[in-house]
């Protein structure tokens, strides 16, 4: 039924502003701000994605947004160059270096959240 349908995904966050500026500026993403204040950008491969405002918002307790990147290490250095904090898990299910990448657990990943505290990744290929 639905096989037919463009589809996209989407998040809340609590501050769309500290969104544009962190999706765009710090992520380099192309977004844009469309009606409603509601933030849209592109992931690379195609698939867009909006992000809109919510006064009540609650951040996702799980990863919304998944990065592929070919060298795990490197992203997780530009994104702690960029200021991001790439150690938010300390635990036994998930363990993480210094840097906060899982390792020989599954694919190479490092988690990071957005300024509304949603939880994202850079994943290795």
């Amino acid at each position: 039924m639905l096989t037919t349908s463009a589809a996209f995904g989407g998040f809340s966050v609590d501050d769309i502003d500290a969104a544009r500026t962190f999706y765009g500026e710090t992520l380099g993403l192309d977004v844009t701000l469309g009606e409603m204040g509601i933030l849209q950008f592109t992931l690379p491969g195609g698939a867009p994605v909006i992000a809109y405002p919510k006064r009540d918002h609650t951040p996702a307790s799980f990863t919304i947004l998944n990065f592929e990147v070919a060298d795990v290490d490197r992203a997780v250095d530009e994104l702690q160059a960029a200021g991001v904090t790439t150690k938010i898990y300390d635990d036994d299910e998930l363990p993480t270096d210094d840097k906060g990448i899982m390792r020989g657990n599954g694919p190479t990943i490092a988690w990071f959240r957005d300024p509304a505290g949603n939880v994202l990744s850079v994943i290795e290929e």
